[in-house]
């Protein structure tokens, strides 16, 4: 095997590729880095600013403690003994809606960003008869103590809160940090008098919030009836939760969305009344701290991410997996350039030598030659696809990533081109070359914009290029090869015509 010069150079291929294929994982190991360096920067921004936010409220409720006197022990030792009931009264609004806007704002550090937005909600609840309010006795001759009624908006992140103001049957109520509420203590309350207790007619409540937060925002449905209007400038909203608007608009210049949901169809009035906690996409934590509750028990909500389509990080993650096929396809095009180099060439460029085993006439003229490339020539090629991601994922920390990316591929493109043509000892072949490499870049660069459809196109162009391949080898004669002789290539009509022909004996 030793002895056939193809087997020698394809156990150097190989051995290149591995290689190469190592500097690739190096390159995925920086842009994991910078991923993880971004991620860390969006924790950052949220310990200073505020968090992923999540709305959840108006909503009335009020603590009760239920006592009574229960004999214990036998004989001389009976005694009486209180004992206590704690519970929490609820009061759901009939009728939620809010009208919000988020205004977004780019916070930087370092090369990162993260996006925070400036929300301003205007939030209206209306509660029918509070007849929930009135406590009911489970024990004969209990005594029951309930605290004031207490009008309360839970957030995600307290921090974030810039102005609020609340009125109540159109009189204002001076609002107080927190919410008295043991599963749900971030956010705003106002005391309620004694009298709403039980009020026939209910009670209509108006407030007025500028909240800030980074990346997301989520939003129970705690009425009966709930309407949520969103308006942003952000054009690219990720809707999740679970449920999706009813309608929605998004547009260059942003977005606009409306959900109505009706108690018929959520759980989230009973999962807040038995303290579940309120989750953001992903199963983290926006609201609550309920002890014993599941991972996966969590209220109803949906939430908006305010995500950036075109992070260069993540960009140029799923480029570097296109890598090994972009050294495979070159590899190829260069050994069917080798493989096909044979017959009359034009002479070598000016100041270039010819490639191994070429021959030309003392005339300069064209000659027969078989063209041969070395692998170190293999090697030095895909070391210039590796750095074609490198420079993309340098570049894009300063520049847009589109710009990064055409600056990347030209500069890869000119330098493939211009070495292709000495390599391969002629202008005829480095520029077509050339061209191709481009015609990846430019395929990749598709295939990295768009999103349901990605896998369709790449395969499709996979198998055409795989159809070009064997179409352009179909009549090698891939024994000779193995053989260490040329590749045998049919006559033209015109030298089978003047061929000499031989008679049988």
């Amino acid at each position: 095997m030793l002895k056939h010069p193809l087997f020698i150079k394809l156990a150097a291929l190989a051995a290149i590729t591995v290689l190469l294929l190592f500097g690739l994982g190096l390159i995925e190991d920086v842009v994991r880095d910078r991923l993880r360096y971004r991620s860390i920067t969006a924790q950052s921004v949220a310990e200073s600013l505020a968090g992923p936010q999540t709305l959840m409220g108006p909503m009335i409720h009020s603590a009760c403690v239920e006592s009574w006197d229960e004999e214990s022990g036998k004989g001389d030792d009976r005694r009486m003994v209180e004992k206590r009931r704690e519970f929490i009264l609820t009061a759901m609004p009939e009728q939620l809606k809010l009208s919000t806007g988020a205004a977004m704002e780019e916070r930087a550090r370092g090369l990162h960003k993260v996006n925070t937005y400036n929300l301003k909600a205007h939030v209206t609840a209306q509660w029918g008869p509070l007849t929930s309010l009135m406590p009911q006795t489970t024990m004969k001759n209990s005594r029951m103590v309930c605290g004031a009624p207490v009008v309360m908006m839970a957030v995600g992140d307290a921090r974030g809160i810039r102005t609020a103001q609340l009125t109540l049957d159109n009189q204002a109520l001076a609002l107080k940090p927190g919410t008295f509420h043991p599963t749900y203590s971030r956010g705003l309350h106002a005391v309620l008098p004694e009298s709403v207790r039980g009020k026939a007619d209910g009670l209509t409540a108006t407030l007025d919030l500028e909240l800030v937060g980074t990346e997301r925002l989520g939003i129970v449905p705690l009425g009966g009836s709930t309407e949520v209007a969103m308006t942003s400038s952000w054009p690219h909203p990720s809707f999740a939760g679970r449920f999706l608007p009813s309608e929605r608009e998004v547009k260059k210049t942003g977005f606009s969305a409306q959900w109505r949901l009706s108690s018929l169809a959520t759980t989230a009035q009973a999962d807040i009344a038995n303290g579940k906690r309120i989750c953001l996409a992903g199963g983290d934590d926006a609201i609550g701290h309920a002890p014993g509750s599941a991972p996966g028990d969590c209220a109803d909500s949906f939430s908006v991410a305010f995500i950036d389509p075109v992070n260069p990080y993540s960009l140029s993650d799923r480029a570097t997996k296109y890598g090994v096929l972009f050294i495979a396809l070159t590899f190829v095009a260069v050994g069917l350039f080798e493989l096909m180099g044979s017959g009359p060439h034009a002479p070598p460029l000016r100041g270039s030598l010819p490639p191994e085993g070429a021959a030309f006439s003392s005339g300069g003229g064209p000659a027969m030659k078989k063209l041969r490339v070395h692998p170190v020539q293999y090697l030095l090629v895909g070391s210039a696809l590796c750095s074609f991601f490198l420079l993309l994922v340098s570049l894009s920390e300063h520049l847009p990533f589109g710009i990064s990316y055409a600056i990347a591929a030209t500069a890869c493109v000119l330098l493939l081109a211009y070495y292709a043509s000495h390599m391969l000892g002629s202008l005829a072949r480095g520029i077509p070359l050339g061209a191709g490499i481009a015609l990846l870049y430019g395929l990749l660069y598709v295939l990295l914009q768009l999103e349901q459809t990605a896998l369709a196109v790449g395969a499709i162009a996979l198998f055409l290029v795989l159809a070009a391949v064997m179409v352009l080898t179909r009549k090698v004669n891939w024994y000779g090869l193995s053989q260490g002789g040329t590749p045998s290539r049919p006559l033209p009509p015109a030298a089978r015509s003047a061929a000499p022909r031989t008679e049988a004996a």
